[in-house]
């Protein structure tokens, strides 16, 4: 049986990294062969992007064998310091909805590590293709193989059906003064609605806002409309950007929208919305 394999090209990779990020690698990789159960080390993220810098973190998929991957993902802070001995603390990924995930910080100097934990039989279920970094015989190759990645993209229909919900909601909080609550709302939009499909009709696979301003900075600029102050006018203007931009978006999509009869719902918000600044008043902070 063949022995752990380095990648090609992995030398050169990391040799343009910031010099934390290729020192933690560097390290890393040293490792992985001894750390029981691994079979491979994949990065993603801004790696497989070529876009690190020196604020980027590392996303990291670590391939197990999959009889004992229970017992791998149990033990996930030791070895996250197998792989690097300046490991200070980490905790998983069930705020995402991913408790394979191990959020970690090494250092000094600082540096931001996401761990992810995958059975080698799963692994094959990704949103990209990332760069591996080391292997096993080939396994971690074969595994990508099986089919092809598939990021997720904004689905219109899925928008639209929650959009104008979520608009009369923020705009209740914005008439009750809950602004903090508002604010919230309002960077849900961008992160949920508004940055997707703006990536989406720019042809970009990303997620939320990430990187918005470099990927989309014609758009960006018009997203600065729905960035509100700590007051209800404010807020109420930045509702009505978010519904214009969105209403742009949505007919510049493709989807039949501008030739199909507004909704009820999409009417009756509109409305609602558009009478909030006249039942804030003037004098409303």
């Amino acid at each position: 049986m063949a022995g752990p394999e380095h990648a090609p090209g992995v030398g050169e990779r990391l040799s343009s990294l910031p010099e934390r990020h290729r020192a933690f690698l560097e390290r890393a990789l040293a490792a992985a062969p001894g750390v029981d159960g691994l079979v491979g080390l994949a990065a993603g993220g801004s790696f497989l992007a070529g876009e690190i810098d020196e604020f980027s973190d590392l996303d990291l998929i670590l391939a197990v064998e999959p009889a004992i991957w229970p017992e791998v993902l149990d033990r996930g802070g030791a070895i996250a310091g197998e792989l690097d001995p300046s490991f200070l603390a980490g905790f998983s990924g069930e705020h995402v909805g991913e408790p394979r995930l191990l959020v970690c910080l090494y250092g000094p100097p600082l540096l931001h590590v996401d761990l992810k934990f995958v059975s080698l039989d799963d692994v094959h279920e990704r949103i990209e293709d990332p760069v591996i970094l080391w292997e096993v015989d080939g396994r971690l190759s074969a595994a990508f193989a099986r089919t092809e990645s598939r990021h997720p993209r904004a689905d219109p229909t899925w928008i639209e059906d929650r959009f104008w919900i979520w608009a009369h909601y923020l705009a209740d909080k914005i008439e009750r003064g809950e602004l903090f609550e508002a604010l919230d709302g309002l960077a849900f939009l961008r992160a949920q609605v508004l940055g997707p499909l703006a990536f989406r009709r720019a042809g970009v696979d990303a997620t939320g806002v990430r990187r918005i301003e470099s990927r989309v900075p014609g758009f960006a600029t018009e997203l600065e409309r729905t960035v509100a102050g700590v007051d209800a006018a404010s807020c109420a203007a930045a509702l009505e950007a978010a519904i214009e931009l969105y209403t742009e978006l949505r007919e510049a999509g493709g989807a039949e929208a501008s030739s199909v009869e507004v909704s009820a719902i999409e009417r009756e918000v509109r409305l609602y919305v558009a009478g909030l600044s006249d039942r804030l008043g003037p004098g409303d902070p």
